[in-house]
């Protein structure tokens, strides 16, 4: 018997921990990981027409163009990797890319089975970005309450000063979470509608939220 494709999505609001949770899946599940953001950096990294394409676009400090993005996911998605399904990482992000994954999917005679969506609250997410501290030299991360360095504001691996990117601090996250719920609010009700959003609870250490979600996998079948 063919065992049909499971394709996942992950939503949450930045610092949920769906990169971390989607890697752990698609490994439990045996799915292509899927980011968004690496598939650009891959594929520039290769010098492929899209990675080149997209490249421009990036330099400039503009969003590359969801029909782009979109072109790099059809092509991920023939690949032998992703036949049995994938974890999407962080996207779709509005009601445009999740139309547009609908589609792609389509062509290949699949759908989003299963949306899990990390609920964190405002202020656990900003104490969790704001106490962020990482390495410019190496690129270790560090959190001041959860992963602190053995002495402050230098780091064990290298020795060099942490310090706090310009996107953890307090005002940007804000602003950040504010754009996040104004554009998920209708995803949410995109998939809650097509009866495919499940809502995990995402406090917790990491491996009680994949438990969670594991939970929430058992309720979708191939």
């Amino acid at each position: 018997m063919v065992t049909r494709a499971l394709d996942v999505v992950l939503l949450g609001p930045p610092g949920a921990g769906k990169g971390t949770q989607a890697k752990r899946l698609a490994a439990a599940y045996e799915l292509l990981h899927l980011s968004t953001g690496d598939l650009l950096r891959e594929e520039v990294v290769r010098g492929s027409e899209l990675g080149r394409e997209a490249e421009g676009y990036m330099k400039r400090g503009e969003l590359v163009p969801d029909a782009l993005v979109g072109k790099m996911l059809l092509a991920r998605l023939h690949s032998q990797q992703a036949a049995a399904g994938c974890a999407f990482d962080g996207y779709p992000r509005n009601l445009e890319q999740a139309g547009l994954l609908d589609g792609l999917l389509a062509e290949l005679n699949r759908r989003v089975d299963i949306a899990l969506y990390l609920n964190v609250p405002d202020e656990a997410l900003l104490e969790r970005l704001t106490g962020r501290r990482s390495c410019p030299s190496c690129g270790a991360v560090y959190h001041v309450v959860t992963h602190p360095p053995h002495v402050e504001g230098v780091c064990d691996t290298c020795g060099g000063a942490l310090v706090q990117r310009a996107d953890d601090r307090e005002e940007v996250i804000r602003e950040r979470l504010r754009v996040y719920h104004q554009q998920t609010a209708p995803l949410l009700e995109h998939y809650q509608a097509r009866g495919a959003l499940r809502e995990v609870v995402g406090t917790g250490t990491q491996d009680e939220v994949f438990e969670r979600l594991r939970e929430a996998m058992r309720s979708t079948k191939r």
